[in-house]
This record gives C-alpha cells, sequence and structure tokens, in this order.
C-alpha cells in the first residue's frame, strides 16, 4: 500500500501550481526559522508525505526543533503530521524517535490549556499503535475528570477508540464510563459516553437507560437521537424489550427537537403495527410537516406520511387524520400542495368526504382573492381536480361542489375553467338529478366567459343538455344578448358611420372639478374619459370573438342551436312557434355566414366553419328524422362511451395498485423463523440507521440484476489498445448529477513511469470537478485514478482526453497516449413520467425544438415497435391500451419522459404498416420529438436512430 493510500481522517486542499521544495530547505527552514516560517515549512513537509514522497532526514529535525514549540498552530499541525508520518521501520518494529513523541504528548495530555489537551485526545483517537498509547493510558484516564466539558468528551471518545482497537490497554473502559455518564452533567459528553456503551456494552447502556428512563424528555436531544438509535437496536435484536422501551419513545415524540420527533415517529412505527402507535407517529409527522419552515424537510416527511399508507392495516388510522393531513395545505409551495392533496384524495373515505369537501372549497375561494403568487392558478387548478375526483368516487359530494366551482368558468386562467368545464361535463352526463341545477348555474355564468374555448365547452353542454321549452328559450336568450344587435354586419357599419358623425359633433362639455383623497384639485375632461369605455362596453362577448375572427365557436354555435332547435319542435305542437324559433336560429347562422364573407373580421372564415353552418342551415330547412337522431341522440352516445372507456381505465390501475399493495401468502409459502434466517435474508429487519447512513455516502447497495451483462462489467470502457505503452479501461459510474470514473492504467513496460497524469477535456454540458493527481508507476504495475464530472443538463455527454507519463532516466519529452472518447448516455437521466392530454398538448405547442425521426427498423409489427421504442428510450406511453389495441394497419402514441433535472421530453409516434409491400413488409413512418431545450431533442433523436433496429440475439 503507498503512502497515499494510507487511511486519513484529516483531508487537505493541495494546490497544483506550486513547485515542490528542496529537502535541504525544508530542513533549513524548520531548524532557524521564525514560528511563521516554521508553520509554512511544516505544511510543506505534509503535503510532500501525502503526496509520497518519503522524507526520513526531516523526522529528527521535527521533533528537536518544532515539538517542544508552545504555538497553537503548529501543535495542530504537528498533530497532522504525526497522524501521516509512517512510524515503524520496513520490517514493522515501531521507530526509536517516536518515544520521544509520546513523552512530548504525554505532557501535553497534562498541559493546562483545554484546547491543545482536547485536540490531542482527537488525534489519539487516529493512532494504530498499542506501544505508543500504552504510556499515555493513566493520563487518558486523568482527562475524564478535567474541569472543561471539551477535555472530557474528546477523552471519552479516546477510550472508546481505544478500547474498541486494543482492548488489553485498558479492559475495564465500560466499567469506567459507566460510572463516568452516571456523575456527568454535560450534553456532550453524555451522549458520547452513551454511544461508547452502546456498541461497547449494550447492557450497560440499557441499565443506565431504564435508571433514567423518566428523565428522558429532559435531556437535550443529542442524546435522545442516541436514545431513539439504542431501543431501536435492542428491540429488533430482542423483540421481548419492546413492552419496556415504547413508553420511552412515546415520550420522545413530544421532545423540542423536531429531529428527535422526527427519528422516534420512524422508530415507533418499526417496533408497533398498533393503530394508537400509527396514529401517535402519523400526528407527529403531520406536527412537523406544519411547523418546519423548510420544504425539503416537509417533502420528506410527507414522503414517510405516503410509505405509512401503502401498509394496508395502517391505511384506516390515516383516514381518521385526513383533516389534519389538509392543515399542510396552508404551505405556500406548490409541490407540498400537490403531494398533500394526492395523500388526502387516497385516503377520503365516505366518513370524511363531506368535511374534505367543505375545506377544499374554502381553499378554491380563498385563491379567487390572491393574485400576487404565481403558483395560485396551478394550485386552484389542483383543487378543482382534486374536487372533480372526489365528486366522481362520491356522486352525493356533486351537488355540494359544482356551484362553486362554475363560478371560475368565467375566471381569467383558462386552464382552470378548463378543468371546471371538463368537471362539468362529466358530472351533467352521470347525474341525471343535477342536470336543472348545472343547466341553471351555466346559463347565469354564460355572459361573463372570457376564454372562447371554455365559451365553446359551454355553448356544446348548453346545446346538449337543455331539455325544456324554458331553458331552450333561456338559451336562445343568452346567445342573442352574446351575439348583440343583428344583423351584425349593418349594425357593425352603422356603429362606425354613427361613431364617426357623433366625433365631428362633440364639443368639449364643462370640464368637471373634482377633489382627491389630498384634499387637492383634480380636473377631468367629458370628452376624453367617455370614448374608450363606450367601445368595450358596447362590444358582447360572443360578438368580440368574431370579430377578432376566431369562427371555430360560430361552428359550435351553429351545431348548438341546430340541437336547441331540433328539440324545441318536438316539444312544442304549434306550428308557428316551431316556425319562429327555427327562422331566427337559421337567421343568427345566416348573419354569422355574412360577417365571416365581410372585410369587417381580422380573420376571414374559414372553409371548414362555412361549411358546418351551411350543413347546420341544410338540417333545420329539411328537418329529417335521421339528423335529428344524429344531432340529438349520438353526440351524447360517443361522450357516454369516452367516459366510461376513462372510468374503466382508471379502475384497472387502481386494481393494479391494490393488487402491488396487497400481500398475499400462498398455502404452500415458506414460513421465515428469525431465529433462523442467514443474515443476509433479514430484509424487513434492516437496520434502518445504517441504511440511511449508506445511503447519505451514496453507497446503496443495489441488488444486482440476474442477467451477469447488467454487472459493472458492462459499463467498462477501453480506452487505450493492448499494444500502447500505457494501457487502460474506465468504468463509468452515473450517480445522478455526477459521474465517477475509475481509470485503470497499467503501465506494460519495463520501465519506471514518473509523473504519470490523466488528463481529460469533456464536450456538452459535463464540467470536470478536479484535475485527477500524478502518479508513478514502476514497470509492469497499476493504479486506479477516480476523476469527477458534474452534470448540468440531459444531452450526450462526451469526455475525451490523454495519459501522460516521462521515462525515468530518458532524456526525450514527456510521452503522450491518446484516449478513445466516453460518451455518457442520456439514458442514465431519463425516468418515465405521466401527464394529462392537456398539459401534453400546451407543452406540445410551448416546446420549441423538434426533432422528427424517420423510421427505418427491421420490426414488422407496430405494436412491437412501440414497445422497443419504449423500452430503448425510457419514456412511458400515454395514449392507453385500449387506444392502441386492435389492428388497423397504423398507430399513433404519445410518449412522455422527465429527466433529472426536471426536463420534459414529449414524443409523438406515428406508423403504419405498408401492407402493399407483403406481410413481412417493416414499420413505416416518423417520430417527432420535442423539448425545451436543443441538446434533450437531439440526443433522444440519436438514441432513438441507434436503437430503432432490433438486434436478434
Amino acid at each position: 500500500m503507498t503512502a497515499a493510500e494510507n487511511v486519513c481522517y484529516t483531508l487537505i486542499n493541495v494546490p497544483m501550481d506550486s513547485e515542490p521544495p528542496s529537502e535541504i530547505s525544508l530542513k533549513n527552514d524548520l531548524e532557524k526559522g521564525d514560528v511563521k516560517l516554521k508553520t509554512e515549512a511544516l505544511k510543506k513537509v505534509i503535503i510532500m508525505i501525502l503526496n509520497g514522497e518519503k522524507l526520513p532526514g526531516l523526522l529528527m529535525t521535527i521533533i528537536r526543533f518544532v515539538l517542544p514549540l508552545q504555538d497553537h498552530t503548529i501543535k495542530k499541525l504537528l498533530l497532522v503530521f504525526w497522524e501521516i508520518v509512517p512510524k515503524t521501520t520496513p520490517d514493522g518494529r515501531l521507530l526509536q524517535e517516536m518515544i520521544l513523541v509520546c513523552d512530548a504528548y504525554r505532557k501535553d495530555l497534562q498541559h493546562p490549556n483545554e484546547f491543545i489537551r482536547g485536540s490531542t485526545l482527537r488525534f489519539l483517537c487516529k493512532l494504530k499503535e498499542a506501544e505508543l498509547l500504552e504510556p499515555l493510558m493513566p493520563a487518558i484516564r486523568a482527562c475524564l475528570e478535567h474541569r472543561h466539558s471539551y477535555v472530557r468528551r474528546n477523552a471519552v471518545l479516546a477510550i472508546y477508540t481505544i478500547y474498541r482497537n486494543f482492548e488489553h490497554l485498558i479492559p475495564d473502559a465500560p466499567e469506567l464510563i459507566h460510572d463516568f455518564l452516571v456523575n456527568e452533567k454535560d450534553a456532550s459528553c453524555k451522549r458520547n459516553a452513551f454511544m461508547m456503551l452502546i456498541h461497547a456494552d449494550q447492557d450497560r447502556a440499557l441499565d443506565y437507560l431504564s435508571t433514567c428512563i423518566d428523565q428522558v424528555q429532559t435531556f437535550g436531544d443529542i442524546l435522545q437521537l442516541v436514545i431513539v438509535e439504542l431501543i431501536y437496536k435492542v428491540c429488533h435484536a430482542n423483540p421481548s424489550e419492546r413492552a419496556r422501551f415504547i413508553r420511552c419513545i412515546y415520550n420522545l415524540l413530544q421532545s423540542s427537537s423536531p429531529a428527535v420527533k422526527y427519528e422516534a415517529a420512524g422508530t415507533l412505527v418499526t417496533l408497533s403495527s398498533a393503530p394508537t402507535a400509527i396514529k401517535a407517529a402519523a400526528q407527529c409527522y403531520i406536527d412537523l410537516i406544519i411547523k418546519e419552515s423548510d420544504n425539503n424537510v416537509k417533502l420528506i416527511v410527507l414522503d414517510r406520511l405516503i410509505e405509512l399508507k401503502e401498509h394496508p392495516s395502517h391505511e384506516r388510522v390515516l383516514q381518521d387524520l385526513v383533516m389534519d393531513i389538509l392543515r399542510v395545505l396552508s404551505t405556500p409551495d406548490l409541490e407540498v400542495r400537490k403531494k398533500t392533496l394526492q395523500l388526502a384524495l387516497d385516503l377520503v373515505s365516505s366518513r370524511n368526504v363531506e368535511e374534505l369537501v367543505i375545506v377544499l372549497k374554502k381553499e378554491v375561494i380563498k385563491t379567487n382573492n390572491v393574485t400576487e403568487h404565481e403558483d395560485t392558478d396551478k394550485y386552484r387548478q389542483l383543487l378543482v381536480r382534486t374536487l372533480h375526483s372526489c365528486s366522481v368516487r362520491f356522486p352525493d359530494m356533486a351537488a355540494n361542489v359544482i356551484p362553486v366551482l362554475m363560478e371560475f368558468l368565467s375566471d381569467n386562467n383558462e386552464a382552470a375553467a378548463a378543468d371546471v368545464l371538463e368537471f362539468v361535463r362529466e358530472a351533467i352526463q352521470r347525474f341525471d338529478n343535477l342536470r336543472p341545477l348545472i343547466v341553471e348555474k351555466m346559463l347565469e355564468v354564460f355572459h361573463s366567459i372570457k376564454s372562447v374555448k371554455i365559451y365553446r365547452g359551454a355553448l356544446w353542454i348548453l346545446g346538449e343538455y337543455c331539455s325544456t321549452k324554458e331553458d331552450i328559450q333561456s338559451v336562445m336568450t343568452e346567445v342573442r344578448r352574446s351575439l348583440g344587435e343583428i344583423p351584425i354586419v349593418e349594425s357593425e357599419i352603422k356603429k362606425e358611420a354613427g361613431e364617426l358623425k357623433s366625433e365631428e359633433e362633440v364639443s368639449v362639455g364643462p370640464a368637471q372639478k373634482l377633489v382627491t383623497e389630498m384634499g387637492t384639485y383634480a380636473t377631468q375632461s367629458a370628452l376624453s374619459s367617455s370614448r374608450p369605455a363606450k367601445k368595450e362596453e358596447d362590444r358582447p362577448p360572443l360578438r368580440g370573438f368574431l370579430l377578432d375572427g376566431d369562427f371555430f365557436v360560430a361552428a359550435s354555435l351553429a351545431t348548438t342551436l341546430t340541437k336547441i332547435a331540433l328539440r324545441y319542435m318536438s316539444l312544442v305542437q304549434e306550428k308557428k312557434k316551431q316556425n319562429s324559433f327555427n327562422a331566427e336560429a337559421m337567421l343568427l347562422m345566416a348573419t354569422i355566414l355574412h360577417l365571416g364573407k365581410s372585410s369587417l373580421p381580422k380573420k376571414p372564415i374559414t372553409d371548414d366553419d362555412v361549411d358546418r353552418i351551411s350543413l347546420c342551415l341544410k338540417v333545420l330547412s329539411e328537418c329529417s328524422p335521421l339528423m335529428n337522431d344524429i344531432f340529438n341522440k349520438e353526440c351524447r352516445q360517443s361522450l357516454s362511451h369516452m367516459l366510461s372507456a376513462k372510468l374503466e381505465e382508471e379502475k384497472l390501475s387502481q386494481k393494479k395498485e391494490s393488487e402491488k399493495r396487497n400481500v398475499t401468502i400462498q398455502p404452500d409459502d415458506p414460513i421465515s423463523f428469525m431465529q433462523l434466517t442467514a443474515k443476509n435474508e433479514m430484509s424487513s429487519k434492516e437496520d434502518q440507521f445504517q441504511l440511511s447512513l449508506l445511503a447519505a455516502m451514496g453507497n446503496t447497495q443495489r441488488k444486482e440484476a440476474a442477467d451477469p451483462l447488467a454487472s459493472k462489467l458492462n459499463k467498462v470502457t477501453q480506452l487505450t489498445g493492448f499494444s500502447d505503452p500505457v494501457y487502460a479501461e474506465a468504468y463509468v459510474h452515473v450517480n445522478q448529477y455526477d459521474i465517477v470514473l475509475d481509470v485503470l492504467v497499467v503501465n506494460q513496460t519495463s520501465d519506471t513511469l514518473q509523473n504519470c497524469t490523466l488528463e481529460l477535456a469533456t464536450l456538452g454540458d459535463l464540467k470536470l470537478v478536479e484535475k485527477p493527481s500524478p502518479l508513478t508507476l514502476a514497470p509492469h504495475d497499476f493504479a486506479n485514478i477516480k476523476a469527477n464530472v458534474k452534470v448540468a443538463s440531459t444531452e450526450n455527454g462526451i469526455i475525451f482526453g490523454n495519459v501522460v507519463y516521462d521515462v525515468s532516466g530518458a532524456a526525450s519529452d514527456r510521452n503522450c497516449v491518446v484516449l478513445s472518447d466516453i460518451h455518457i448516455d442520456i439514458m442514465d437521466y431519463i425516468q418515465p413520467a405521466s401527464c394529462t392530454d392537456a398539459e401534453f398538448r400546451q407543452m406540445w405547442a410551448e416546446f420549441e425544438w423538434e426533432n422528427k425521426v424517420t423510421v427505418n427498423t427491421n420490426i414488422i409489427d407496430l405494436n412491437e415497435y412501440l414497445q422497443h421504442i419504449l423500452k430503448s428510450t425510457n419514456m412511458k406511453c400515454l395514449t392507453p391500451e385500449k387506444a392502441l389495441s386492435g389492428y388497423c394497419g397504423f398507430m399513433a402514441a404519445n410518449l412522455y419522459a422527465r429527466s433529472i433535472f426536471g426536463e420534459d421530453a414529449l414524443a409523438n409516434v406515428s406508423i403504419e404498416k405498408p401492407i402493399h409491400l407483403g406481410p413481412e413488409a417493416p414499420v413505416t413512418g416518423h417520430i417527432r420529438i420535442r423539448a425545451k431545450s436543443q441538446g434533450m431533442a437531439l440526443s433522444l433523436g440519436d438514441k432513438i436512430n441507434l436503437s430503432q433496429k432490433k438486434t436478434s440475439l
């Protein structure tokens, strides 16, 4: 093992640009320099030793000229120096000089300054030589009784590490520390002592805890955390102890420290599945979410609540806490609110749905008055969707929800209004008893709708579900009111002429004097303020849409008028009234056609809209029974089919979810006895503390796939040829936001290679964190070099570089071996995700980068090709299976994925099977990819191009 690989506890940043000084100049500085010069020289010595230099000549110089100094900085540096310097001869015996060092440290352990005593004790924790520690034991023991807590707590740590490594030096350590713990008052010292007893002598730790179990609440949070850990370990190792300590955990749920409460709640859930325990833990989690200001903490604790819900027996307990969970909605963060609403929706039952709906209605009304926060609109959408889901699952609630939500149809935010409209459409179709209420409410808000898209939807609903004579006449009145004076063209021309005339006649009226709040006079001219207001007042909504050139709403209106006219004829027997109503509907359509063909609108009417309105006029003039059926029955049937398919899909996904969660034990399943299970089989009894520590260190033990190709070897990239003087290969480990390159470098020559350096550069959104340090390679020796690369976005990156080295004794320049490029795969960052159709369409319209990939494959089946693309791109298919099932020779599907950096990727697959080329013809078509960034769109396109063809195994 080289000096660079020795175990080291102190990390030191080394400036790479400085020239290494010579041993003679260092010796001179250490002997004759002042304190400042000696400090600098000592730092250089430490850096050189860390880089693998051997400086045996300086050891005695440092002992003679530096060790006796009392300067605190030098003392601190000396601790680092003694930690890293080789302390033994090549045959493993302790160097004679170390006895002098040992004596110096014995004096430091008796030093009057508590900082020097404490830091010396910390240094002793890092020593691995029993011969050096033995003479210091009496002084270490004496430090347990020092007046200062800093010395005492470090003395406990020193005794613990010495006892763990060399038990014979202090065999009575547990007893000594137990006595110390009983009399100690300082929280940090008690924590260290208790920690030692947990690991060294658990029985003594339990004895101590038993004596003071009632005072646990009064302890400091650092000690309480250690007590939670002890109880967790003891109860998992010996379940019979649970009854003894569970009360203590309950008490710790009331701790003033959020960290203790969180750990105690987690421990309580693992120790007991009794409803009272689960309720106490869940209540504790909810309090933490509400009181903690950090959104990350809120999200982590919410995840713990969601994990609790996954357990079938715990779900019932959490259902009673839904109202408490909804208190979290007071947090302004959208992500927290989203998770909370989803959790509440999963837990809602017939017992608490009424209360949930009341809270959500209040929240919706609150959002109406708040406009300053950018997420308010999105939050309102979330609330509308949650209420929608509640009403579908619990139809009794729909009557309470609909009147509140329908106010939002006139909202400025189109997305929230569209969600309300979708909900209303589903409710009016499903719940016959609510139809009169919905129609009445729709007629109330109809005139105030501001968005043309919502207007179209409202027209469709009114046309489809107005079934009484009065309602039909109300719809016609509202349409006339919304269109304004007809015929439109004539009235608009008159108005323009009239306005011009009035402008000429206008004379400035008497100036009106007003007094402002501040008591000053303000003048207001009658002429300047009235005209723009008049212009805006005069234009009703539907007329405004038509004059802006949006004639799609006119086509929608024509269909609605046709439906209500046909229905009116079947309801009213009087011919005169029938004809009058019919003529009015036809007049409205004709005047819109006239307007479309005139030059008044900003954009002329399209041919499609003309065809639609003309068809509606023809239907009304002929009134055939076939058309009556198509307009008044089959439209509704189509909606009914769509909603039932949607409901079936939701039920299927819920069924899959519940099947996942149901823990079924088959009759012939083996029974596992805890006492007989091997250590690696105890997955349910894994130590949570150990797992969380490993996760924090990034050492999560992932279960390797059964396929040997999926092991590490699959990610090894060869960088040089076998005949090159230096052979190199890299293992590429992608760890979310950074990539670790573990490069194996092999010296294939018979020479010693000095200053062997791996030089790397990157292309794309990759950034090299630090340059790897140079190495010296003996003949036929090898070494591993690690390099970290940070990743900033999802696009294909390339890492390239070379290995440069000097040959020992050769006069030539530096030698260089160029490395092959390492391509970073985009798939490591892309994860399947889902979104609604409306969100997909919105993103599709917004994203500016599109990459069109032509299908070029040898796969002959459409479905098989789609599955192959999904597998190779990590995307999720948003098109439901039912829409893809069956065979018709072509297929269209929407795919969606999100990167770990939060970037969205959309794809639309349009493929067909060219039947005229025979049954063995491959699939043709194209895939359109859209993304916000160019890199994402291009990288995903490259990935599809590379993996389109199915490789025969």
